[in-house]
């Protein structure tokens, strides 16, 4: 899969029906403002935070109205603070304020994201652990999601169903065994990574003998991924996944494993909460 590509079909496809769901039929309040009325707005953030979702705020007034202008203050992944005015826009000002919301939706809830992520990332300063990031996102939003993670400096996991295997519990049932599923998986699609979830040392020991790339370790506590660790001897790379928040994170990376995913980057988001003022009007 062309990641970038992808992401950029994406962009262009998700802000289309974004649009279409807020406007429908017509935005009767910006009717209500002159046509040959423009104006200048800025956007700031009402806290700190990681900006993310430039793309798609340029492709949000891309399709509504291409007099529309942007000056960028700031770029994804960089810090934005309350005193930052991090964005300019002009242009008519119905265009303006039709776009306003779906704008600041997709700005706010990428951000977030983007700012979870460095702040999880900060916590691992110093460990060899990296910060992964699940396919439990927002609906909708899963390319869009995964993008701010690398943004706020973590790393994605597989991307959905097609780019890796990730034998869990039922597929080991489902298959008679861990050795049964890695050997399926390897004669299906050679080259491809084949990751095992684990819940016990013996499925540990299983999934290393089946030779799995990944395993990962599901809601192991600390003394036990201690063990896990001595156990693998660098034979796979280990995932701590479970439990996993803001208090957890860096005694799980101080056991020695060589990843750490996490639901709450994405699923578990609070929105950075952000603002658009016009400061001029004028008429053309």
């Amino acid at each position: 899969m062309d990641y970038q590509n992808a992401l950029t079909d994406e962009i262009r496809a998700s802000v289309t029906r974004l649009l279409a769901e807020d406007i429908g039929a017509g935005d009767i309040t910006a009717g209500l403002i002159p046509p040959n009325q423009w104006a200048t707005a800025r956007v700031s953030a009402r806290q700190d935070a990681v900006l993310c979702g430039v793309a798609w705020v340029e492709e949000i007034f891309r399709q509504l109205d291409a007099r529309v202008t942007l000056r960028w203050e700031a770029a994804d992944g960089d810090a934005i603070t309350p005193e930052h005015h991090f964005l300019e826009l002009e242009g008519p000002a119905r265009s303006l304020l039709t776009g306003e919301r779906v704008a600041l939706n997709l700005l706010q809830t990428l951000s977030a994201t983007a700012t979870t992520t460095r702040a999880f990332v900060q916590l691992l300063e110093g460990t060899q652990a990296r910060l992964l990031d699940t396919r439990k996102t927002l609906p909708g939003l899963r390319l869009a999601q995964k993008y701010a993670v690398v943004c706020g400096g973590g790393y994605n996991h597989r991307l959905g169903l097609w780019d890796a295997f990730l034998i869990k519990e039922n597929h080991i049932a489902a298959c008679g065994g861990i050795q049964a599923a890695v050997a399926m998986a390897r004669k299906l699609s050679p080259g491809i990574p084949v990751e095992v979830e684990v819940e016990t040392f013996e499925e540990l020991d299983q999934a290393l003998a089946a030779g799995a790339d990944v395993v990962m370790l599901d809601n192991f506590d600390v003394e036990d991924l201690h063990v896990a660790v001595e156990i693998n001897g660098g034979r796979a790379t280990l995932e701590a996944s479970g439990n996993v928040d803001a208090t957890t994170l860096r005694t799980i990376a101080d056991t020695g494993v060589d990843t750490i995913s996490s639901g709450t980057l994405t699923k578990d988001v609070a929105s950075i909460d952000l603002s658009m003022r016009i400061t001029q009007t004028f008429t053309v």
